[in-house]
């Protein structure tokens, strides 16, 4: 009985371990801040925006005022993002992907570490505007 007990112990940790998949996590309405306090347009908050996502390897693009597609690809993974902005705030949203396992809102755990990580680019940049 024990044995049995230990055997569904173990698959049940195999199981959580194997779990690579995390919600998604998107960025609404981040405040624009600016060094000292400047007033930013959106064009240069645009211009901030792709800066830093191609500093960080993705292809931004320019959609419409407003807008910026950011595509991503390492290896044979791909992540496509929306990105909203206007002069006092920005958004990053998912839109599509490509072998990250996406499901009902969950993805592959490093997706959310890159939009993280363009984040932090993002507000670095308008730092240094």
């Amino acid at each position: 009985m024990n044995y049995k007990k230990i055997i569904v112990a173990l698959g049940v940790v195999l199981l959580l371990v194997g779990c690579t998949s995390r919600p998604i996590v998107n960025v609404t309405d981040q405040p624009v801040v600016a060094a000292e306090g400047k007033q930013l347009t959106a064009d240069q908050v645009r211009n901030a925006i792709v800066s830093a996502g191609n500093a960080l390897g993705w292809v931004m693009t320019p959609v419409s005022p407003g807008q910026v597609s950011g595509r991503l690809l390492l290896r044979e993974h791909v992540a496509v993002v929306d990105v909203r902005y206007a002069a006092k705030t920005y958004s990053i949203t998912y839109k599509d992907s490509t072998n990250l396992n996406y499901r009902d809102g969950q993805i592959h755990k490093n997706y959310n570490g890159w939009i993280e990580n363009l984040d932090r680019e993002i507000r670095n940049e308008l730092l240094r505007m």
